[in-house]
């Protein structure tokens, strides 16, 4: 009978353990997949593969005399080996932020043959344009089969309560063809282009994403979003990029110190990474 109370009790004990731990466990993020590829340039240049989820990790590195005002940025896949894919840096003796993309961590020349593109901004900083590795318009050839041609444009906008408030963000990128190819879009000039076609609303072989509208937390008395975990400090530049038609398929931004984490799904293939 001794032994017999001794064993219910050591049951009710670990009973009690798991009830006391029960919801308490930490969410794992998923693994990445293994990605493998032949040429650098073509896979980050190139929309994603359909039904394959490539998760990335931006790291900030501001150590040195001028990279307080001129920091690198780098980008790697997120998995075991941390495979190298891009790196980025603000052009100096700009009027407006621009920085040259490169996928030679040592070589971020514009004139260098590892030059993959560049992200410009107008003068207030409100609204971005991301373009690829080919000439000016007013260098091309006259069918513009050589021009350059803009992956993505941005607009920032902060609210009405200024900094206090949650901000707005749109980004508008060309739309995918039936073969899964991306819909070159070759402006002749300004008066041509992602952010001006958007904002005259001519969005065919366009897509429209939007920030996802916090909710208010009267317990926290702030506005918040459900990251799942992959959020470690607060910071109004954590948020969801979604599309209209389906807010579930999520594009998360979430702005840990230094450190951005980038995954990609079906919305934004044509962006080639999202952030998880």
């Amino acid at each position: 009978k001794v032994e017999e109370s001794d064993e219910s009790d050591s049951e009710k004990e670990e009973k009690s353990k798991k009830k006391k731990g029960k919801g308490k466990k930490k969410k794992e993020r998923s693994p990445s997949p293994e990605i493998e590829f032949d040429d650098l340039e073509t896979f980050v240049m190139e929309p994603a593969p359909q039904g394959v989820t490539v998760k990335c990790r931006v790291t900030r590195d501001q150590r040195g005399m001028d990279k307080s005002l001129y920091p690198l940025y780098y980008l790697h896949l997120d998995n075991e080996k941390k495979t190298f894919l891009l790196a980025g840096r603000k052009r100096k003796k700009s009027t407006t932020s621009n920085y040259l993309i490169s996928i030679d961590a040592t070589d971020l020349s514009r004139g260098g043959e590892n030059f993959v593109g560049k992200l410009r901004s107008n003068l207030m900083g409100t609204k971005f344009t991301v373009f690829d590795n080919a000439l000016n318009p007013e260098r091309a050839l006259p069918d513009m089969s050589n021009a350059r041609q803009e992956l993505a444009g941005i607009i920032y906008e902060t609210n009405v309560l200024g900094m206090k408030g949650p901000r707005r963000m749109t980004v508008v990128i060309p739309g995918m063809s039936k073969d899964n190819e991306r819909v070159p879009l070759r402006p002749r000039n300004e008066c041509d282009g992602l952010l001006v076609r958007y904002q005259n609303r001519r969005t065919e072989n366009l897509i429209e994403l939007h920030n996802k509208t916090p909710v208010w937390n009267e317990d926290t008395a702030s506005h918040v979003l459900n990251f799942n975990g992959r959020v470690t400090q607060a910071s109004v530049k954590n948020f969801q990029i979604v599309h209209n038609k389906d807010c579930e398929y999520s594009l998360s931004i979430c702005l840990s110190p230094q450190t951005l984490v980038w995954n990609q799904n079906w919305i934004c293939g044509i962006m080639k990474y999202e952030v998880v």
